[in-house]
């Protein structure tokens, strides 16, 4: 059996095996997913940077069940698996007692056995088998995690049905102009059809990666299905998955060109999401929800980047994933510490843990300082990479960038000022920190952050750079950014959020209200109001739409009804009547008729003449 199927076959089964488990069975799930996960890791690192290539007879029309190793698909296995047994390790301690932690476990190694077979398929229509794979335990995944958290269930299965949908489309017209299906033999000059195809499997890719407008389902999980679920899935394994498909479509099935208008297409949605899922964050009042709108502005700069279609922005797009993926990943962990010992997530509740969480704390500020692109962490180094690609193509897109780092500063100072510091309530004196299985895997990956901004040379030169081939050669992404004018204002820019901060919390005596100068603005308000009551959700909105078309079609029913059941009939009675009352035996009336008939006739036949 070649080595490239166990990461698709060790998680599938082993998630199967732990559904024939009893639930009374203590341990024996956990075990099963930490090795099954540990062994993925292995694997996937001995797999690394190495090329090989598996292949079974195809069954007609293109369709070939091929798996292919190279650089970039080994790259994004070896952080799937990380992520996942790090997850794993999270949840030993998280999810003990809660009901519900066999059917996660079983669902965290069949999504770990679809991803992997996702990132290895090297034909598209195999490739898009396990992406589809990835609903049901997406459906799942969400579903358990409280009585009522179906409907988010429900909203997130059609949004990415629908987006896949396009994706199908997509698939079927490149493979029509590529005259093949597998993806290392596509290369596509970008036609009007191929064009089309471009947009169709951008549109899958995007929505994988939970970016505007296909985002809303993630700020609703966040509060509904288990905390575990929103630092595996949509925080972390959704993102390298859905930016993993963009680099392929951009990088080798199609020459995206910079300049062109599906390059300025990318940049503008990445813009989009940047500015407004950070400007939601701002105002969120409970842990978990402010993190997942960041979840979604984090997208915005890696399309951003990859859009730019320039070696320095594709660089710090696929860096920025990674970053996204570790950091993104740890504050959930964080969230899911202060959740499980101070059973909220509520920022008006929390307060002063600081004290009685300092690890928790330590792994949050470090993440948090992170995410924000403050020197020397790793997102410093991605986000200037990024920034200095989108300059290159225009002003416009490099302040976008620059504001949604503001707002993200802004933002993670209100949640850390909210939960951690200020006054501890009575209610929480008695908190103490987590245990070392919840704790490990958020040191490892706050370790990661500082490690892997220190020492970026090697992730940057040894994992990223590679994928772009010849594109990278002559080129140096790593180290310090060498345009010291764009650091200088990225610190301008954070030393601005500190102040704005500091006079926000002076203004109202609170951490969690410190932004209300930016929620309760003149227009800002309204806006926010209806935002916050989904008025632009596209999710509502299709509803409402729906269910206008329903109500039509119903009226429209009821009005054929109507005519068939009642106005034909009326008519047909009265006809009856008026004719009864016609024929009443007056021979005089019927000559009248009958004359007045030929009168008519004579007319007609001179008029025709």
């Amino acid at each position: 059996m070649n080595i490239l199927l166990l990461p698709i076959l060790i998680p599938f089964i082993a998630g199967l095996l732990i559904l024939t488990i009893s639930s009374r069975a203590r341990f024996i799930k956990e075990l099963i997913t930490l090795f099954a996960t540990f062994t993925c890791v292995i694997i996937s690192f001995s797999l690394f940077k190495k090329e090989a290539v598996f292949a079974l007879p195809g069954i007609g029309f293109g369709i070939e069940f091929n798996l292919r190793l190279e650089h970039l698909s080994s790259f994004i296995l070896s952080a799937s698996t990380a992520i996942s047994f790090l997850i794993a390790l999270y949840c030993v301690s998280f999810l003990r007692s809660k009901p519900y932690a066999k059917q996660f476990y079983s669902y965290l190694l069949i999504t770990l056995s679809f991803v992997s077979g996702a990132v290895l398929s090297d034909n598209l229509i195999f490739m898009l088998f396990f992406w589809e794979g990835l609903l049901l335990t997406l459906y799942g995944l969400i579903a358990i995690g409280s009585k009522d958290a179906y409907h988010t269930a429900i909203k997130a299965f059609v949004i990415c049905a629908v987006t896949d949908l396009c994706m199908m489309l997509g698939i079927g017209l490149t493979g029509y102009l590529a005259g093949t299906l597998n993806i290392s033999q596509i290369s596509l000059d970008l036609s009007p059809l191929a064009t089309t195809a471009f947009i169709l499997l951008v549109i899958g890719a995007i929505s994988k990666a939970s970016s505007m407008p296909f985002h809303s389902w993630v700020p609703d999980a966040a509060v509904d299905a288990p905390l575990p679920f929103m630092a595996f899935l949509p925080a972390a394994i959704e993102k390298l998955l859905g930016i993993y498909f963009l680099s392929r479509i951009c990088l080798d099935m199609f020459n995206l060109m910079p300049e062109s208008s599906l390059s300025i297409m990318l940049m503008v949605i990445g813009g989009i999401t940047i500015i407004l899922a950070v400007m939601m964050a701002l105002i969120q009042k409970d842990y978990k929800r402010l993190l997942s709108y960041h979840a979604i502005s984090q997208v915005g700069y890696m399309i951003l980047g990859i859009g730019t279609a320039l070696p320095i922005g594709i660089v710090g797009g696929i860096f920025h994933m990674l970053n996204n993926a570790m950091y993104k990943c740890c504050l959930f962990l964080t969230g899911g510490s202060v959740e499980k010992q101070a059973g909220t997530t509520d920022l008006e509740k929390l307060g002063g843990l600081m004290r009685k969480m300092p690890i928790t704390f330590g792994c949050f500020v470090i993440a948090a300082v992170s995410i924000s692109g403050v020197p020397p962490f790793n997102g410093f180094f991605s986000k200037e990479l990024i920034y200095d690609a989108a300059l290159e193509r225009g002003w416009a897109f490099y302040l976008v960038a620059l504001l949604g780092s503001f707002f993200t500063a802004v933002s993670f100072l209100k949640l850390g000022h909210a939960a951690f510091l200020g006054k501890l309530r009575d209610e929480y004196r008695n908190v103490k920190e987590s245990g070392w299985l919840m704790l490990a895997p958020m040191a490892v990956l706050a370790l990661l952050c500082v490690i892997f901004g220190v020492f970026n040379a090697y992730p940057i030169n040894n994992l990223i750079q590679p994928i772009l081939g010849e594109r990278a050669v002559g080129h140096s992404f790593s180290g310090f950014p060498t345009n010291f004018t764009l650091v200088l204002f990225t610190l301008i820019v954070l030393a601005a959020a500190i102040i704005s901060h500091l006079i926000g919390v002076k203004a109202t005596g609170s951490g969690v209200r410190a932004v209300n100068y930016i929620h309760y603005a003149p227009v800002l308000s309204k806006i926010y109001e209806l935002a916050e009551r989904k008025f632009f959700d596209p999710y509502e909105i299709g509803l409402k739409l729906l269910s206008a078309l329903a109500r039509i079609l119903y009226a429209i029913d009821r009005l054929i009804d109507w005519v068939y059941e009642k106005l034909s009939i009326n008519i047909v009675f009265g006809l009856s009547r008026q004719l009864r009352y016609w024929h009443n035996g007056d021979y005089t009336l019927y000559v009248a008729w009958s004359l007045g008939g030929m009168f008519l006739v004579i007319i007609f036949l001179m008029a025709r003449g």
